[in-house]
């Protein structure tokens, strides 16, 4: 389900300027076969690995990411929370992008401007982000700009996510029948399975993450939700997170003991190694706002390895939050963290009162049967990708790709399937709220685009 955000641009190249670096890196999509949780299945590989290899660059610099494609059907690559300014076309989503053929390449071309932060790609077509093709983008603060922080003495990257042992394939058939996929199987780290903390609920050999680390230092943890529809609470038996950074935004550091990652979000702790070195520490993901005793194998764990440790990790797991029937309890964590950018009148530049602001509220409800198949809506409508891409319809002129009419409030009225779209003003500030009456934690996630969230 996509909410597509159209604005009325003309084409123009991305502003490149000499000053600014540029990178070129080669991403090749193909199947492997491997087990990460003990069943052998097909996932996909970037580069033969999985993950994929992290994008690692620095403000300003100019991207360029040949991506090809060896895999049996269509393939696009998105890169959530990466600013597309005047290139929407190079954000790998259909209502933008032509798909790229099997065998067939195309070159990404978009500039990280004013960006830091952490972040990940992943393939935004045919559900096979289960299957994997995801990996990390980190986007450094050039040297004239400080941190807000000391600087830690290492970079963690931390891809966790929900899995599934049927294949992206089998997933899609089982939703298109109309079904749900129903619990997941377990939970990834870094693509790798849960360590055997309970020799009822992890089978014998399932390969595990382990992160070595020197007792005294303070490292940078990435942490990204990189699942399909699981919220997981993060935590790290023993040490404190301070919180620092939240896709792209440096935010007031606090401590926390455990924190609730959403589909699709990444945040950055600093974690100081200050416990006792001689032993190993477990590091967990487990599944959030559900009933965690049904749920128990939706857990992954890792192992925090102090160079000095002389045993493994032993006994419970640190103990999740248990407030899932308090209905607030998922708005506590998100109203205390703020970042150092204020919405203001202010920060509106030549709009001065909040009447100048086009609003719009969007009503997620349960899916419905639609054509005899089981639709996700917003207000009411579940949207079709144009055959067209709405970018190359603006282009060459085509009529009818798609509406300019997505209904501003939602409406009492039969669900259908369409092309409308949002229409907005270039420089133009618009206000979307989004109310979920669905019975599942949702996660709204607009390309290319940061936004405030004002309350």
């Amino acid at each position: 389900m996509a909410l597509l955000l159209l604005i009325h641009i003309a084409l123009f190249s991305t502003l490149c300027f000499a000053a600014d670096p540029s990178v070129f890196l080669d991403f090749k999509l193909s199947y492997i076969t491997l087990s990460p949780l003990g069943v052998p299945q097909r996932v996909i590989a970037v580069n033969g690995a999985f993950p994929g290899p992290v994008v690692n660059v620095t403000t300003n610099y100019n991207v360029n990411i040949n991506v090809h494609n060896q895999l049996d059907e269509n393939l696009l690559m998105t890169w959530p929370g990466i600013q597309m300014r005047r290139n929407s076309w190079q954000d790998g989503v259909l209502g933008t992008n032509c798909p790229i053929h099997p065998k067939k390449n195309f070159t990404y071309r978009f500039q990280v401007k004013d960006q830091i932060g952490s972040f990940f790609y992943f393939p935004s077509l045919n559900f096979q982000r289960a299957s994997g093709g995801f990996g990390p983008i980190i986007i450094n603060n050039r040297n004239i700009i400080a941190i807000p922080f000391a600087h830690p003495d290492a970079d963690i990257v931390l891809l966790v996510g929900d899995w599934y042992t049927k294949n992206h394939t089998a997933l899609r058939t089982i939703l298109e029948s109309g079904e749900e996929l129903g619990m997941p199987d377990g939970v990834l780290i870094n693509g790798k399975g849960p360590y055997r903390y309970n020799s009822t609920l992890v089978p014998n050999g399932i390969e595990y993450e382990t992160i070595n680390v020197d007792p005294g230092k303070t490292y940078r943890f990435r942490v990204n939700n990189v699942g399909t529809s699981t919220s997981l609470n993060f935590r790290i038996e023993g040490h404190n997170l301070l919180l620092v950074e939240t896709e792209g935004f440096y935010t007031t550091q606090q401590n926390f003991t455990s924190f609730d990652i959403h589909v699709g979000q990444s945040y950055s702790f600093l974690v100081t190694m200050d416990q006792n070195a001689t032993k190993d520490y477990y590091i967990v993901a487990s599944a959030r706002f559900v009933n965690e005793t049904v749920w128990e194998r939706v857990t992954g764990v890792a192992i925090l390895h102090y160079s000095n440790s002389k045993g493994p990790a032993s006994g419970p797991l640190p103990v999740a939050p248990s407030d899932i029937y308090n209905q607030w309890s998922a708005m506590n964590q998100p109203r205390a963290i703020m970042d150092f950018g204020v919405w203001s009148e202010n920060s509106r530049n030549n709009y001065n009162k909040w009447d100048a602001i086009s609003r719009s509220t969007t009503e997620s409800l349960p899916p419905v049967r639609i054509d005899g198949k089981f639709r996700a809506t917003l207000n009411g409508i579940s949207f079709v990708n144009p055959d067209t891409p709405i970018r190359l319809a603006d282009l060459h002129k085509v009529k009818g790709a798609y509406k300019l009419d997505f209904p501003n409030k939602p409406h009492d009225r039969t669900p259908h399937m369409d092309r409308s779209v949002i229409n907005a003003t270039y420089k133009g500030f618009i206000e979307i709220i989004l109310q979920n009456n669905d019975t599942k934690m949702q996660s709204f996630h607009m390309d290319g685009y940061a936004f405030f969230v004002v309350g």
